[in-house]
């Protein structure tokens, strides 16, 4: 199944196997330092692709957020349409770069909707990233922290035929075991978030349940 073009393609990871190497050498050091303080990140590969290492290694999940000083997440119920979404439960990815989107975008000091998702379809990650127009307009950015999660309590959202959901929740609470500060510019995706209008979005939902992300063209 494809997806429409709108729908952004993630850029090829490194194929080296010397540089693999490093990032796990990397995730080892990350574990052995421990989640007090985010672990030194000294290569020069960008922070993106270590994170989708560490995610397709399966083992773990990441999940993003504005608040460096998390020790516990806790299961809680989010205001989402989807019966898997809106579960009671902690959230996360099974993915590197869409987290990073959590942790660097600024929703607490202005009013912003999001509409975002990454999935799996034809062997290939593909994202959607949308916050209201006039949010993005402000560039509401800010330094943010990628925490690594065990993956053992989670269960990843069921697949949608050929299209497989990255993302993934725990219905107890996980501690995590490392993290890493992102800034704006470790996204890779920071030029490519659309804008939307929130009526319009809210329209479009109503009128196509199934037609997520609701899209509008420009």
């Amino acid at each position: 199944m494809s997806l429409p073009d709108f729908w952004l393609r993630r850029p090829a990871l490194p194929t080296s196997a010397a540089l693999r190497e490093r990032f796990d050498a990397t995730l080892d050091e990350a574990l052995a330092a421990g989640p007090d303080r985010p672990f030194d990140y000294r290569l020069d590969a960008p922070k993106w692709q270590f994170l989708c290492h560490a995610a397709d290694r399966a083992d773990f999940v990441l999940h993003g957020s504005g608040d460096s000083g998390i020790t516990e997440f806790v299961p809680r119920q989010p205001p989402d349409i989807t019966d898997f979404g809106s579960r009671l439960a902690v959230f996360a990815a099974a993915d590197g770069i869409w987290p990073m989107f959590y942790a660097i975008l600024d929703r607490d000091s202005q009013p912003v909707s999001m509409c975002n998702a990454c999935v799996r379809a034809g062997g290939e990650a593909r994202y959607h990233f949308s916050i209201s127009a006039p949010a993005l307009a402000r560039r509401p950015w800010r330094t943010g922290t990628v925490y690594l999660l065990l993956s053992a309590t989670f269960e990843l959202e069921p697949s949608d035929g050929e299209i497989r959901p990255t993302q993934a929740a725990s219905p107890v609470p996980v501690r995590p075991v490392a993290k890493l500060t992102v800034r704006p510019e470790d996204f890779p995706f920071l030029h490519d978030v659309h804008g939307h209008q929130d009526a319009e979005l809210l329209a479009r939902a109503a009128a196509a349940p199934d037609g997520f992300p609701w899209h509008e063209p420009g």
